[in-house]
């Protein structure tokens, strides 16, 4: 399930942009202050962030900038300030979108989704949903949502980039190297057998028998495919 993290130090509005994205499905953490912020960054696995830029402790500026300057999260500022010059401050300084209030929950949401396509269409297939084996694998691209046998799986975003190049490409097989460069781009600076970790994580999330796996198959020495059908 995709987390999102809401930065706003007003409750009201803070309880209204959780309840629309829980509704869409999405896991949402929320803080009140920049600190805090912060604090449940280091502490989940946080794919999408929106962030007020008038917060208590620190600033929704300083929070985008050490955001940025450790991580590609998306980000989409949520602000009052509406005039030209903060704008392109916050996209300076590594904001991906902004929207000003008073704002709608639902274009919001709409924003919420067509950044999360843009951010992570390097693994998102064209089709929007796979259901695999009569419904006993059902992922959901746009969503970034996995569901085993009806039930929804918890999965970290490079977990889930890994997954949809194998799924976006049935039949091919992938060496390590080759899933690096399609799953994170030719930045990655982890080791290639990283990938060995994802793949053992995702076996375990989504196969009946990890050991005996009958989606993600290892071709031995060249890498891995994917080899179930829907």
């Amino acid at each position: 399930m995709i987390n999102i993290l809401v930065v706003e130090d007003e409750k009201n509005i803070r309880d209204v942009i959780k309840a629309y994205l829980s509704k869409e499905g999405y896991k949402v953490f929320t803080a009140q202050d920049g600190e805090r912020a912060l604090e449940v960054f280091e502490d989940q696995d946080i794919h999408l962030v929106i962030l007020d830029l008038m917060l208590p402790k620190l600033s929704g500026e300083e929070v985008c900038t050490y955001l940025r300057a450790k991580s590609d999260v998306p980000i989409i500022m949520l602000t009052a300030k509406v005039d030209e010059d903060a704008k392109i401050e916050g996209l300076a300084i590594g904001a991906d979108d902004y929207v000003t209030k008073p704002f709608s929950p639902r274009v919001l949401v709409s924003r919420v989704k067509a950044l999360l396509r843009r951010s992570y269409r390097d693994s998102n297939p064209l089709a929007e949903k796979f259901i695999f084996n009569n419904g006993d694998l059902v992922v959901d691209a746009d969503k970034m949502l996995v569901m085993k046998n009806g039930q929804n799986v918890d999965m970290t975003a490079s977990e889930f980039k890994v997954l949809m190049v194998l799924l976006s490409n049935p039949g091919q097989v992938f060496s390590r190297e080759q899933l690096i460069q399609s799953a994170f781009g030719h930045d990655y600076d982890g080791f290639d057998r990283t990938i060995d970790t994802y793949i053992k994580n995702i076996r375990r999330k989504i196969e009946e028998n990890p050991k005996r796996p009958k989606y993600i198959l290892t071709i031995y020495g060249i890498g891995y495919k994917y080899g179930g059908s829907k």
